[in-house]
């Protein structure tokens, strides 16, 4: 039974930092890449970045780059479990988070919800003024 299980998730005023966890489990994710995606109210799901599972290669929203950090335990045994550092959150930022995997490092189409095999819950990041 596959889950991802994202956590880390709250409130937080403008300019603060969160950061969220997913842990994968219940079949191998050797060579599967993470990424997270949100989605707001009212709005389609987004992609906000992504890593490879080497975590040699990340990919990052323009609306993120340079304030979120995606990574993802460097030990074999623990390589399921990706992060995203969120620093100098805004209130546009808020949304629920989601964690999600794929097969493969594909920066074309990383962005793209359908790529995606397997899917976390979401963890809800609410950022006030």
């Amino acid at each position: 039974h596959v889950q991802l299980v994202e956590t880390g998730g709250g409130l937080v005023q403008s300019g603060g930092s969160l950061r969220l966890s997913c842990a994968a489990s219940g079949r191998s994710f050797t060579n599967y890449a993470m990424s997270w995606f949100r989605q707001a109210p009212g709005t389609e799901r987004e992609f906000v970045a992504g890593i490879s599972w080497s975590g040699e290669n990340r990919l990052y929203a323009d609306s993120v780059k340079g304030r979120f950090v995606i990574s993802r335990d460097s030990r074999e045994a623990t390589k399921n479990t990706v992060y995203l550092a969120m620093n100098s959150l805004q209130i546009e930022d808020s949304a629920i988070y989601y964690c999600a995997t794929t097969r493969g490092w594909n920066p074309t189409h990383m962005r793209s919800v359908s790529l995606y095999n397997y899917w976390g819950q979401g963890t809800q990041v609410t950022v006030s003024s």
